[in-house]
């Protein structure tokens, strides 16, 4: 049986991973994301590679940025880790 802390931990995984999958996609830079959603470059970095969690506010940003909606943004029911 998964604990829940361990699927809490490959949510937030995945949703870093469509970040950077989603920005990759549009063959963004790091820089250009950070720019689009009006927040720090090093924010970014950190979010995809699963080392900060991003806020509810940060995703909506990114969202926009994405022109998504922060549900698209975190369904991640086909990302596999």
């Amino acid at each position: 049986m998964v604990s829940m802390n361990n699927k809490i931990d490959e949510i937030h995984k995945k949703i870093c991973l469509k970040i950077k999958m989603e920005r990759t996609k549009r063959n963004w830079s790091q820089v250009q994301l950070a720019d689009f959603a009006q927040i720090n470059k090093n924010t970014v970095g950190a979010i995809e590679r699963n080392e900060n969690s991003p806020t509810a506010y940060m995703l909506l940003k990114i969202a926009a940025a994405f022109d998504t909606t922060i549900s698209e943004l975190t369904d991640t029911s086909k990302i596999q880790l």
